[in-house]
């Protein structure tokens, strides 16, 4: 299933506040940018059409949706075309970039550790 940005923006958000309305998805975009709420209910329908989102309820005349793709299903699709598109399909300059941009504590590091080694073992 291919899903554009925003699409993947609203799925983020439903995830997050699951279940949801497409006018309470409206109202977290809203917060971070200007978007039509008929904007993002034509998403939500569309994400329907997909089989990305189920219709699950209805709080009035709104109808609530859950999504049906889990959130890692969605990851391991979209993550090979991001490592392409800004990394040239390199995962080492993409994990680099990772550790050297992000602020990691010493859980984050330990565990980072962790997945390395048994990485390493299991092959």
């Amino acid at each position: 299933m291919k899903l554009s940005e925003f699409e993947l923006d609203v799925m983020q958000l439903l995830w997050q506040h699951e279940p949801s309305t497409a006018a309470q998805l409206h109202e977290y975009l809203s917060a971070n940018k200007k978007v039509a709420y008929t904007t993002v209910k034509t998403i939500v329908d569309r994400l329907e059409q997909k089989g990305a989102v189920e219709r699950v309820g209805q709080q009035g005349r709104s109808i609530i949706y859950r999504s049906i793709v889990a959130q890692s299903t969605m990851s391991d699709q979209v993550t090979p075309g991001f490592m392409q598109r800004f990394f040239g399909g390199d995962s080492r300059s993409f994990i680099a970039h990772f550790i050297q941009q992000e602020e990691l504590n010493e859980d984050d590091i330990n565990y980072l550790q962790t997945l390395l080694k048994n990485k390493k073992q299991a092959k």
